[in-house]
């Protein structure tokens, strides 16, 4: 392995489901020597799909690291899932890679999966290169696919190959880059050159003269040998292009039939000669502005991207060598709490085995155990530095479920254990909900949350249950109304008396004062679950001691927190208190306390009280074919179409949903797409709730209230 970091490149394969990704990394680490025998996703004997519930799904469910020494360079490569339920395995991935290879389904064109991943790869910046893959598929369309990533992905792809035959029969690839036209035999493997067939010169010429001219506007004195001799070398066009790699101002594109072994080598030669080293990648950024540059005489920093638990072992933390040279036994601080690690044991992955290693230098990525606070988006640093790396940004989830168990003893438990998995994966959340008096779990879609609940089941020896999580409703008031509510107790000794007079209003910004009231003091309150209280004071004449508004306000705060009509807490109302009655000896707070709820509960009965619903923006981007019936379902789901617009070869539908109708709603749309559309979804507002709906929720609430 390489001590150089100009000898090191950082590869991430990215795209949709089912375009080849693990397979294909299986035949680089093949043709680089790293594996005797190319393992299959079928056999379950993958170096990338280690785990069981990946043999179990047959599909890539985590990220994995691995490496092949090529040449002079060692080639660092991450594989990542298709599945947008994981999408934080591809963050995570993308934040340490230098270089994204994204695989496209020759026979599927450009997929939803990876435009998901595409924006990933803009945000972070990362130089690209596109493998049509799978040219040996029946179905497999070059020129449909290659047009498609233009459409989507724009005109800086510039294709360095194309098939001369493609299909079951594809067995060569004609190359732009090196002139040259590779045929490979039946089996894959080691392609023979040969000249170009005369038929194909002029489109080769074409794409060579196109590669020329990125090259050249590199490099001052490249371009000018180019206008003299419109002429560059092998080694002149590979310094141009790296360039212009690195600052993505092209996307090369290659095909492979990483099934068949063929073109795979080629890609791999590729990324030795031209893809960037990560000291050819501009500086870390920093989060209070500064940078660090992968330097190896430097002092050592390392970010963490990724941490699993495994049994036996403990926690493992896969990070990248930002600068400086790491060895065993060197002790870092943690930037985020200040706690010192010592790196007692470094290896480097391979899959699921881990190679011992003495040092790691700059830009390398590695692998160590059994670190006590160190978690994914942690930096470390030699002691005095100063350096804390921006932190990865991760998707907002786009389901929720209620969680329960069987044994109400094992939700401690579930919770420990979830908290656990939450640290390995930041796109879960667990939230202990104390307005719905639930514990909720997030995720990315039903698939992501299924995942959860096997491990738990596998790994911790519980049992998880889904619900649907109760919808947090408002209550509100159109109305205004008057009440006054008399609390009168007596027992023997003191006993308990309040009387309240107030009046109810719908309250929103920029109202009128009331009229008629002599107001003596006014409290408008941020609610902390959102909306506001406008409290009056409008007493005169001693009628209630002013000692008593703190338990009249909390009367009407416990009774705003459990509304009237279902329970949901309330907002945006306008409360005054302008009369009462109190005695000498039998009131107390608890009396005006009582009078204040009784009150205000009356009071909004007859206010014209309306309930709210959570809405949602959703925005959808969906095959052109599937629209009507994405449509249709989102019409039974009470959404408010608000655009519609394409993106590429998609229809992009903007629509305002209540989130009571969301659930399940990925499920849904993957049934209906087949799995070609992706959605995200956001708060919006709280809106009126229909009546018919309202006046089923405020039913079912009074049956549970009697039961």
């Amino acid at each position: 392995m390489s001590a150089n970091t100009k000898n090191l490149r950082n590869v991430v394969l990215l795209g949709h489901s089912d375009s080849g990704k693990t397979t294909l990394i299986e035949t680089m680490l093949y043709e680089g020597g790293a594996i005797k025998r190319r393992g299959s996703v079928e056999g379950q004997n993958t170096v990338s799909d280690n785990t069981d519930l990946e043999h179990e799904k047959g599909k890539t469910l985590f990220s994995h690291q691995m490496f092949v020494n090529w040449r002079n360079n060692k080639i660092n490569m991450i594989d990542t899932p298709g599945f947008d339920d994981f999408i934080g395995e591809v963050v995570s991935s993308l934040k340490v890679a230098d270089t994204a290879i994204i695989v496209l389904n020759a026979a599927n064109g450009v997929e939803v999966g990876t435009e998901l991943v595409w924006e990933y790869v803009e945000k972070y910046q990362t130089p690209a290169i596109f493998v049509i893959n799978q040219m040996d598929h029946p179905k497999a369309d070059y020129d449909k696919t290659l047009e498609q990533a233009k459409e989507r992905f724009g005109t800086k792809l510039l294709p360095i190959q194309y098939p001369y035959n493609s299909g079951p029969n594809f067995n060569s690839i004609i190359d732009a880059l090196r002139m040259v036209m590779y045929e490979f035999p039946a089996n894959g493997g080691k392609p023979e050159k040969k000249p170009i067939p005369d038929s194909e010169i002029d489109r080769v010429n074409a794409m060579h003269n196109a590669l020329v001219e990125i090259a050249a506007e590199n490099e001052e004195g490249l371009m000018e040998k180019y206008f003299e001799e419109d002429y560059l070398s092998e080694e002149e066009l590979a310094q141009g292009l790296t360039l212009a790699l690195a600052k993505q101002q092209f996307f090369p594109v290659f095909i492979t039939s990483g099934l068949k072994d063929m073109g795979s080598g080629r890609l791999m030669g590729f990324l030795d000669d031209i893809a960037p080293s990560p000291a050819e990648r501009p500086a870390r950024k920093l989060e209070n502005g500064d940078e660090v540059s992968y330097n190896s005489d430097d002092k050592t920093t390392i970010f963490i991207y990724k941490t699993i638990s495994e049994p036996q072992v403990g926690m493992i933390s896969y990070f990248k060598v930002l600068s400086g040279t790491l060895k065993p036994g060197d002790e870092l601080v943690n930037a985020e709490n200040g706690e010192t690690e010592r790196i007692s044991q470094l290896f480097v992955a391979v899959g699921k085995d881990r190679i011992p290693v003495t040092e790691l230098v700059a830009g390398d990525l590695g692998v160590t155990v059994k670190l006590k606070f160190a978690r994914s988006n942690h930096t470390l640093n030699t002691r005095g530095l100063d350096r804390k790396v921006r932190p990865m940004e991760f998707p907002e989830s786009r389901i929720r479920k209620a969680i329960y168990t069987d044994a109400a003893a094992d939700m401690e438990k579930l919770v420990t254990a979830l908290h656990k998995i939450q640290e390995e994966d930041p796109t879960l959340k667990v939230e202990q909900s104390a307005e719905l008096n639930q514990t909720i779990l997030h995720g990315q879609g039903q698939l992501h949350l299924d995942l959860v609940k096997e491990r738990l089941a596998d790994d911790f020896g519980v049992k998880m249950n889904f619900a649907d999580p109760k919808i947090s409703y408002r209550e509100t008031i159109t109305g205004t109304a008057d009440a006054d509510y008399r609390h009168k107790k007596q027992s023997g000794g003191n006993g308990q008396f309040g009387e309240i007079h107030l009046r109810v209003e719908n309250f929103y910004e920029g109202m009128d004062e009331p009229t008629g009231f002599n107001i003596r003091q006014k409290e408008i309150e941020e609610l902390p679950w959102g909306g506001k209280l406008a409290f009056y004071w409008c007493i005169v004449g001693g009628a209630i001691d002013n000692r008593y508004i703190g338990a009249i306000k909390k009367g009407i705060m416990q009774q705003m927190n459990d509304g009237p009509l279902t329970g949901s807490r309330c907002q945006n109302i306008r409360v005054i208190i302008y009369d009462g009655k109190m005695h000498s000896v039998d009131s107390n707070d608890i009396s005006f306390q009582l009078a204040a709820a009784g009150a205000f509960k009356e009071a909004f009965h007859q206010a014209t009280p309306q309930l709210l619903e959570p809405m949602f923006a959703v925005e959808i981007l969906c095959p052109d074919e599937d629209t009507g019936d994405v449509m249709g379902d989102l019409q039974t789901r009470r959404a408010l179409i608000s655009g519609m617009d394409s993106e590429s070869h998609y229809q992009k539908i903007l629509a305002d949903v209540p989130l009571a109708e969301l659930h399940d709603y990925g499920s849904t749309l993957r049934s209906i797409t087949g799995g070609r559309a992706k959605f995200n979804m956001k708060f919006a507002d709280y809106q009126l709730v229909p009546a018919n709906v309202q006046q089923a929720l405020i039913k079912k609430h009074a049956q549970l209230e009697e039961a």
